[in-house]
């Protein structure tokens, strides 16, 4: 078997166990020891490593190792005839490989290596003790040994590693590449981060591009003195920005089919397969066997069954979902509305800025218990498989978000109509809120790191007692294992930290464009806003936290399928539509106050044209670029032909077969 050459390989995973004392004498069994031999035996490359306060053991896998567990596992791989199939070992030459050259993805590597390690089971018929300073731990007979020790709490974490070579690539040409704002090395991200983290960048990069245009729009309409003709340049803007989100919804759907065929990804799978990663584990589709002990006895009809499993689901989440419209009136609406009140009675805008800061504090505060709070209700839902406990999820915090953001703002809008006041909430929530969101995110990674750097050393002085040389760490693992991990906000049981960025995405898209004439300059603070998000994002991803867990390739997250389809970004745009032609009615006069003029008619008129145009240029503009779609025909041309011709050659080898045993049965 020729396999082609691989890259050199990398350490990628780290476990962390204690470090042994200096004055510990060795044992018998010693449990590290053990564990370190039991890696080797699956094939796996180690190398341990001591660090202040604890030990580390580095794992690395050759090809062949990888390749083998991915046999094992049943990995799917796109072949060259364009069909996934099965990962069989000894035909590698007939599966593609990745942008980067190599046979797997980062995703596909890390499922390979949680195979390898979580599959070291005691083969043997009888207990093995494994000693560590004085401490014994039962390894029983078919028993997993490392599970074994993480319940235990001896092995402390399993994370994976940084590539120190790829990892200073990207900081060179991706996050400390100022020259270039928004075009950034793609294939490359979604080699080193996987498919999730490479979409929200492309989708930031192709969003902030998109943006410069009407931000350009924004700042002429603020240098430039239209006099009387500013009344008509607004509803101008207004199409004009409509116009601009219908199209980039369309085109980014384009980008993402061509990014997706591109990296050989299909989600066209029939059963979410579920996963366990790092401890989180999701159910998928429940088995006959388990929904027949579930509602009834073996007797009774699968069918009905089946039902009744799917109406208790269909009952749990509307249960959910009362819960929380309900918590949103009793609990979200009431202080939504107190805030705007005190906002229009207050006269000081010192005291005005004060209460939108600890408003904005309080109630996302308010919003990630909640989330918390709905990841408990979801696991409690009937839900087939883990992308549908995502979108449950996600479809929930965003509407308590939408709330936050947003019901304060109509307040102002539609009630007071009050154009100036709207102008300055519009105003101090951006800066208060993108800037506070973007210091919150990129210092409290780095406070932590800094205060778990300062609890390691302050305890080794005092078991060393006093000494005035600093402890300095010295061991790449030790300082990315004190690193925070890239988890969401609400939690990190079903989503990671792009859940958190994505949100963000979306509520800044809502705000710009729902309130797009009363304060156009938006777009400009919006777009200022997402070239530095660019940076300072992945800045945080390659130095201030672990290496993210990649997620399943079959599920890669509610976000990136809601962004996939743009469903919260459509329902912005016609809600858009709806609040600038409500604003729109309000003409002001120079000094702010509002009116209802007789255009109110050819308002509504432009209403429902530019929801005839929205729908209509998502008609016109195909969804897939056309050489997507001629290679996904001509993919699936040759596959059918391929399974033909099989077919046909298996027909005729029975025929021939069948045709000798009838012949010999003539013979007796």
């Amino acid at each position: 078997m020729n396999v082609p050459e691989e890259e050199q390989t990398a350490f990628e995973i780290g476990v962390v166990v204690p470090k042994r004392s200096a004055n510990e004498e060795n044992e018998d069994c010693d449990c590290v020891g053990v564990l370190v031999d039991e890696f080797r035996k699956a094939g796996l490359i180690v190398e341990r490593v001591q660090g202040i306060a604890d030990e580390f053991i580095k794992l690395a896998a050759p090809l062949e190792t990888l390749g083998r567990a991915a046999a094992e596992l049943q990995l799917r791989k796109r072949t060259h005839i364009g069909m996934d199939l099965q990962f069989e070992w000894e035909e590698v030459q007939a599966f593609v490989r990745q942008p980067d050259g190599s046979l797997f993805s980062w995703c596909e590597r890390f499922h390979c290596y949680h195979h390898l390690i979580y599959g070291i089971v005691n083969k043997s018929q009888s207990t093995v003790t494994l000693k560590f300073e004085g401490n014994e731990y039962h390894w029983k007979a078919g028993e997993n040994i490392v599970q074994k020790l993480e319940s235990e709490d001896f092995v402390k974490q399993v994370f994976p590693l940084h590539d120190e070579v790829k990892r200073k690539n990207l900081l060179k040409s991706w996050a400390l590449h100022w020259w270039n704002l928004t075009n950034q090395p793609i294939d490359e991200i979604y080699s080193y981060f996987g498919t999730k983290i490479a979409i929200y960048f492309a989708f930031l990069g192709m969003f902030t591009q998109w943006m410069l245009f009407p931000a350009a729009f924004a700042i002429a309409l603020q240098l430039i003195d239209f006099g009387s003709l500013r009344l008509l340049v607004l509803p101008v803007f207004f199409i004009g920005i409509i116009l601009w989100a219908v199209i980039f919804s369309q085109f980014w759907k384009r980008k993402n089919s061509a990014l997706l065929a591109r990296w050989q990804i299909s989600y066209s799978v029939a059963v979410d397969p579920g996963y366990k990663l790092l401890g989180m584990e999701w159910s998928s589709l429940q088995s006959p066997g388990e929904l027949l002990r579930k509602w009834g006895t073996d007797n009774t009809n699968e069918k009905e069954v089946y039902q009744k499993n799917e109406w208790f689901g269909y009952l749990m989440r509307f249960r959910n979902d009362s819960i929380f419209i309900l918590s949103i009136i009793c609990l979200q609406l009431p202080f939504e509305l107190a805030y705007a009140h005190l906002y229009e009675v207050i006269g000081s805008d010192i005291m005005k800025f004060g209460l939108t800061a600890f408003y904005i504090l309080s109630i996302q505060h308010f919003t990630r218990v909640c989330g918390k709070i709905s990841v408990k209700l979801i696991k409690r839902e009937n839900n087939e498989t883990t992308e549908k406990r995502a979108d449950s999820l996600v479809y929930k915090v965003f509407g308590l978000y939408f709330m936050q953001s947003y019901i304060g703002i109509f307040y102002h809008a539609l009630l007071h109509r009050n154009f100036l006041t709207l102008r300055q909430v519009l105003i101090q929530r951006l800066l208060v809120s993108q800037v506070f969101e973007n210091l919150l995110e990129n210092t409290l990674p780095y406070l932590k790191y800094s205060y778990k750097k300062y609890r390691v050393r302050d305890k080794k002085k005092r078991e060393k007692g006093s000494s005035t040389r600093k402890i300095q760490f010295t061991t790449r693992v030790e300082k990315e294992y004190m690193k925070s991990s890239y988890s969401a906000s609400i939690g990190e049981e079903l989503e990671d930290g792009l859940f958190d960025d994505f949100l963000e995405l979306a509520l800044q898209f809502g705000m710009i464009m729902m309130f797009a004439c009363a304060f156009p300059l938006a777009f400009a603070f919006a777009a200022l806003n997402n070239i530095t998000e660019i940076k300072t994002d992945a800045l945080k991803l390659l130095t201030m936290f672990k290496r993210p867990v990649p997620r399943a390739a079959t599920t890669i997250g509610a976000w990136l399928n809601i962004f996939q389809d743009l469903f919260i970004f459509q329902f912005l745009i016609v809600l858009s539509i709806c609040t600038n032609c409500a604003l729109l009615v309000w003409l002001y006069d120079q000094e702010g106050n509002w009116s209802i003029e007789p255009g109110l008619a050819a308002i509504l008129v432009m209403e429902h044209i530019l929801l005839l145009i929205k729908f209509g240029v998502s008609r016109f503009v195909p969804e897939e670029p056309a050489w997507v779609r001629a290679s996904r025909v001509k993919n699936a041309t040759q596959a059918q032909d391929m399974c033909s011709k099989q077919l046909l050659r298996t027909i005729c080898v029975g025929k021939k077969v069948f045709g000798v045993v009838r012949e010999g049965e003539r013979g007796e």
